[in-house]
C-alpha cells in the first residue's frame, strides 16, 4: 500500500473522496464533496487529507479515481453517465474499469448492450467488494493519521508565519 499527498490546512484529518483521474491532485476537500465517506468538509475551509492508493501483488492499483468511477457507475447505472458525472471522457472511464478487470482477473462491472431498451452497467460482486474494502482502508488510515496530520499542520502553519 502506498500513501501519497497530504495537504495541510485546518486541523483534523479527512480522506478525500475526489476522483484521481489524472487531473491535478492535491486540492483541499471542499463543501459538498465528501472529505471522509459520508462526512462533508466544513464549508469554505480546506482540511488536511490523506490520499491512499493500494498496490496489490497482482499489479492492481486501486486509488480514489478508480473507486470514484466504480461508485459513479453504481449510482448512475451507466459508464457514460459515470464519466460525465466525474468530468472525464467515456474512454478514460472505460480504461479505468478495464485496468481493474485485467489486474484483478475478473470483471468489476457488468454491462448490458444498449439499444431501444437502453443498456446499462452495474458493479459485480468483486466491484462492490473493491469499493467497500477500499473505503474501509481509507477510514482506518485516516483515523491512524489524524494526529500526525494535525501535527504537520501546526508545524507548517508555524513556518508560514516565519516567511
Amino acid at each position: 500500500m502506498a500513501a501519497s499527498k497530504t495537504n495541510s490546512a485546518a486541523a483534523g484529518a479527512a480522506v478525500a473522496g475526489q476522483a484521481n483521474t489524472g487531473k491535478a491532485a492535491g486540492k483541499p476537500a471542499v463543501a459538498g464533496k465528501p472529505a471522509v465517506a459520508g462526512k462533508p468538509a466544513v464549508a469554505g475551509k480546506p482540511s488536511n487529507r490523506l490520499s491512499i492508493r493500494v498496490d496489490l501483488a497482482s499489479g492492481a492499483r486501486i486509488g480514489p479515481g478508480k473507486v470514484a468511477v466504480l461508485e459513479a457507475i453504481a449510482r448512475s447505472g451507466s459508464i457514460s453517465a459515470a464519466g460525465r458525472a466525474l468530468h472525464i471522457s467515456y474512454r478514460r472511464t472505460w480504461e479505468l474499469v478495464e485496468d481493474l478487470n485485467a489486474t484483478l482477473g475478473a470483471p468489476v462491472v457488468q454491462t448490458a448492450a444498449g439499444g431501444s431498451g437502453g443498456g446499462g452497467a452495474s458493479l459485480t460482486e468483486l466491484g462492490q467488494t473493491v469499493v467497500t474494502r477500499y473505503r474501509a482502508i481509507e477510514e482506518d488510515c485516516a483515523a491512524a493519521a489524524r494526529k500526525h496530520l494535525a501535527a504537520l499542520h501546526r508545524v507548517a502553519r508555524g513556518r508560514a508565519g516565519e516567511a
